[in-house]
């Protein structure tokens, strides 16, 4: 169990240091930034990276919502759930901490969004409330069914197929919210920024345990177990 908090801790910080440090350091970067395609990339690996790494100690979850998605179809403790989300919450956070000292290492450095998500004016294309959280339901609960991986799946190829499905989502939705889809991701980095972001941060725990809910209820009803 040790091992399993600790990988948790560590991936879910990677998650945020890379994914988010790409869109704070490198997405805007004058006239040569890595734009919006990679930073999508960038979330995608990752978790593919993680996956391959401390899967096989954890399960691969760093997200929250994967973990109770995963409890919903029964794939997972539900006695573990809280210890996962506390571990994942608090690499997020550090993440965030490191990743800010990073960043105000430059001269002239503006906070700014510091890659939290939003919606409304806080959206990176304006898109509403009800925009956000129709995506990060959504999104959330087909993250959650492909992320139940079956036993049927090819060993060994569940990494890469999870971390793909990750960049797609966040190709998607990166102008709705900035991408959510995980409640630690949007912790950490909403501590930061504080003021509207600590504000607007229950919609993207609310949303993606919503759909990660919904997707672990459905993947019950059709997954291995319910072919048996």
């Amino acid at each position: 169990m040790q091992k399993s908090l600790v990988a948790e801790f560590l991936a879910t910080f990677w998650l945020v240091f890379g994914g988010c440090g790409s869109a704070v350091l490198a997405a805007a970067f004058p006239e040569l930034g890595i734009g919006f395609a990679s930073v999508a990339f960038a979330f995608g690996l990752t978790v593919l990276t993680m996956a391959f790494a401390v899967g096989g100690i954890s399960g691969g979850h760093f997200n929250p919502a994967v973990s109770v998605g995963l409890a919903i179809a029964g794939k997972f403790p539900v006695g573990r759930v809280v210890l996962y989300i506390a571990l994942q919450v608090i690499g997020a956070i550090v993440a965030a901490a490191l990743l800010y000292a990073v960043a105000s290492g430059k001269a002239g450095f503006e906070l700014g969004g510091f890659a939290a998500n939003g919606y409304g004016e806080h959206s990176p294309g304006g898109y509403s409330l009800l925009s956000a959280l129709i995506i990060e339901v959504v999104l959330t609960f087909i993250f959650i069914i492909l992320g139940s991986t079956s036993s049927r799946v090819p060993a060994g190829f569940a990494p890469i197929a999870i971390g793909l499905a990750l960049t797609l989502i966040h190709l998607t939705s990166i102008l709705v919210t900035n991408t959510s889809v995980n409640p630690a991701r949007s912790t950490g980095q909403a501590l930061f920024v504080g003021g509207w972001a600590l504000q607007q941060l229950w919609l993207f725990w609310v949303a993606p345990l919503v759909g990660s809910v919904l997707g672990g209820l459905v993947w019950k009803m059709t997954g291995e177990e319910a072919s048996n």
